[in-house]
């Protein structure tokens, strides 16, 4: 017990403790915002899922970079997040009776999206993820209405023609 005490006070002395709770918070926090779109939307994937696969991203990133990692080793560990995100994101994707319908490409989409948002947060590189998700929201909220103008189908529509289906 007292080798579990001991490492909980070095993590708490560690000089990188408070930058990694600002990046797992920062995780949380734009996972949330873009989960709260989503869910907002009434997709299926909300502000939970995009938390969690934000702040996982995000938490493989940072103990690859805590614990001394080359930049081969995170290499390996961003090609396993994006890996990883594409079996989630396949699954929600589903293939309906039409030949070519075709619904949740952008729920897996706005998944794989948070998971680089969290691999450039567990990197370090705040203001551009704060970008990207900025970005990202805009995309999902108000690019959303101008489909219907412009005719795009991005095949998120559910069985009766409507887009509000992912």
């Amino acid at each position: 017990m007292e080798y579990v005490w001991q490492d909980v006070m070095r993590g708490i002395d560690d000089p990188r403790a408070l930058s990694i709770g600002v990046r797992m918070i920062a995780a949380i926090a734009f996972g949330a915002l873009i989960g709260y779109e989503r869910e907002d939307a009434g997709k299926s994937a909300g502000i939970r899922t995009h938390i969690l696969v934000t702040l996982g991203s995000a938490m493989f990133v940072i103990a690859g970079t805590v614990y001394g990692m080359s930049s081969d080793g995170l290499s390996r560990i961003i090609q396993g997040i994006v890996t990883g995100i594409g079996f989630i994101g396949a699954g929600s994707i589903l293939k309906l009776t039409k030949e070519s319908h075709v619904r949740g490409l952008t729920t897996s989409a706005g998944i794989w999206m948070a998971a680089a948002i969290g691999i450039t947060i567990g990197l370090g590189a705040l203001t551009i993820a704060f970008a990207a998700t900025l970005i990202t929201f805009f995309i999902l909220r108000i690019l959303a209405p101008l489909k219907h103008i412009v005719g795009d189908d991005d095949g998120d529509e559910d069985a009766n023609g409507d887009d509000d289906a992912d």
